[in-house]
């Protein structure tokens, strides 16, 4: 079929190949409420045209009536990530002609228009009327491996001993590239009740952070999918084409589309907005406030090579920078399908994600790293994809990741010492803590041109009355006394012992921990008391090591091991517990 438009563009229109198509979350197909955009049920699936294009299926977000699909192209997975969300409008430009995927309704089927427009047009989409999503939430207490059938039953009895009821949930998806199987599911403890709005758990929520120290998540679940209705304007405020809850720009002559101000470090002191340039697609969605997201429809390479260089220093070793884009490739993959079950993207670009730039942050080292590792991830000694995580500064020990982030021990995230091969060793952290921080021993991450001083040791310090106040919550009166009772291999808290003037609590876990005490720069420390003549407490010193949870690869480390003549397989191997490199595509 062959449109006209009123402005002179010339458009096809034809039936929408859902092969095609990224099928996101919270795209669910359920009857709209009066008022909304009609929506009919989605095409059949039909084989893909494109060459190089094929889909996997993941599993449904919860509640979800359609499926998620990571697309891939040219073998490698193509992600949708949001760049920012909330707007009204958003302006944006190209130096090479665009193509636009324009959802309409045609005689009540769904359907894609296809519009071509010149190179250098300022364009802009607007949101002409969006209908918010209606999501309900069930509190998430725990997760648990997917394999270790032990740990769940083990993890319900803990609960249901407290007093809490709860059930499991699988999250995460299976799927294959190449040959490889990459399995993210694990099962997630949420309380046994009907799921509720979201704003009406935290009271329920904060009442399990005071009795029980736990620091919970919800596990969103779409009940009706947002809508929205969307206009595409050319520079001079024509209208061109009406989108019905997406439209697609991509650029038939490769070059990177222009996205202006695009908002960034949201929640955080240097939040601002700057134009962005990125690779891959844009796509323009409603997101669940039912105003516009901006998402990049980017393959896993041109992602890598915007997300690196915020990862690490650009001018680190190269060695260094492979090693950072195979983990942060195999982390990527690591996060489908447990990141944003209830949003139109899988990824976001902070750091409840990853930090991404687009090609506004690429570098050409960096760029060269990507392009040297390009399809390698990091697979354990029995072939399972590796959740690849890191840490800018260990402090001399990497930790176990299951007393950070508790649940079942992970063979390659084993917690150990960060000194460089042929070197001295050093004080066990975990048996004399204070003798480990005062030792200048050979550990990479301390040793690398790279270090800082002040990330490797640091000091921080409170106030009584501070120190009182952060612990109000949880009624102990004036603090008198704070022991760290258990410590992990790397010497890092796990629980914390507070005794006060009216009661005494144990705080548990790494991260609640640091969090108490304004972002406590680790776990890995050891406090004191500063006390008046009479033995009262007057402030609290906590003397510590390291920048970060410390699992996984240590960041600055991994450059001092480069800088001594470590290969990137090499410093994997120590990090990861002799997991292997291995390309995938």
């Amino acid at each position: 079929m062959i449109v006209q438009a009123s402005s002179g563009f010339v458009f096809s229109v034809h039936v929408t190949r859902a092969a095609l198509a990224i099928l996101l979350a919270s795209a669910c197909a359920h009857a709209g409420k009066p008022g909304d955009v009609p929506m009919p049920p989605p095409p059949a699936p039909k084989a893909p045209t494109d060459a190089g294009v094929r889909s996997a299926e993941l599993p449904p977000a919860p509640g979800a009536a359609e499926s998620r699909r990571l697309d891939f192209k040219n073998g490698a997975p193509v992600i949708p990530v949001r760049l920012m969300e909330g707007n009204a409008a958003v302006s944006f430009a190209s130096k090479g002609r665009l193509r636009f995927r324009v959802s309409a309704l045609v005689e009540g089927q769904r359907v894609e228009k296809v519009v071509e427009g010149p190179a250098g047009t300022e364009w802009q989409v607007r949101l002409v009327k969006g209908t918010p999503a209606e999501l309900v939430a069930r509190i998430q207490i725990a997760e648990v491996a997917f394999n270790d059938k032990v740990g769940l039953a083990s993890a319900q009895q803990e609960w249901a001993d407290r007093g809490l009821s709860t059930k499991s949930q699988v999250l995460g998806a299976l799927y294959g590239i190449a040959g490889k199987v990459i399995d993210t599911r694990r099962y997630v403890l949420v309380v046994d009740q009907p799921p509720a709005p979201p704003a009406s758990l935290a009271a329920q929520q904060a009442d399990i952070l005071t009795k029980h120290q736990v620091r919970t998540s919800l596990l969103e679940e779409v009940k009706t999918a947002q809508r929205a209705v969307i206009e595409l304007l050319d520079g001079a405020g024509g209208v061109i084409a009406t989108a019905q809850d997406k439209l697609v720009a991509d650029s038939l002559d490769a070059a990177p589309i222009e996205v202006r101000r695009v908002e960034f470090g949201v929640g955080y002191d240097f939040h601002n907005f700057e134009d962005r340039s990125y690779r891959g697609a844009i796509q323009f969605s409603a997101d669940r406030s039912g105003r516009l997201a901006v998402i990049n429809q980017i393959g896993m390479e041109e992602l890598l090579k915007g997300l690196v260089p915020s990862e690490i220093f650009a001018k680190a070793h190269l060695e260094a920078l492979k090693a950072q884009a195979v983990t942060a490739r195999a982390e990527v993959l690591a996060k489908v399908g447990l990141k944003h079950v209830a949003d139109p993207y899988f990824l976001c670009t902070e750091q409840h994600c990853a930090v991404y730039r687009g090609v506004s942050g690429e570098a050409a080292s960096t760029n060269a790293a990507v392009d040297a590792t390009r399809g390698e991830m990091l697979f354990d000694l029995e072939g399972r994809l590796v959740d690849a995580v890191y840490s800018a500064v260990c402090g001399g020990h990497t930790e176990h990741n299951e007393i950070v982030w508790g649940g079942v021990a992970n063979q390659a995230l084993r917690g150990r010492p960060d000194v460089l091969p042929g070197r001295p060793a050093t004080p066990a952290p975990s048996k004399d803590l204070k003798a480990f921080l005062s030792t200048e021993g050979a550990y990479a991450c301390r040793l690398s041109t790279f270090a800082a001083p002040t990330k490797f040791r640091w000091e921080k310090r409170f106030s009584s009355k501070e120190v009182d106040d952060k612990l109000a919550p949880f009624k102990v009166g004036r603090v008198m006394a704070m022991t760290v009772s258990e410590r992990g291999v790397s010497g890092r808290a796990r629980l914390l012992q507070v005794s006060g003037e009216d009661g005494a609590t144990t705080i548990r876990g790494e991260l609640v921990i640091r969090r108490l005490f304004s972002n406590l720069n680790s776990a890995m420390f050891e406090v004191k008391a500063e006390r008046d003549p009479k033995g009262r407490p007057t402030g609290w010193a906590f003397t510590g090591g390291g920048w970060g949870h410390g699992v996984g690869m240590c960041q600055t480390g991994a450059i001092g091991r480069a800088e001594a003549g470590q290969t990137y397989q090499q410093i994997l191997e120590h990090y990861f517990g002799g997991a292997t490199v291995s390309r995938v595509y």
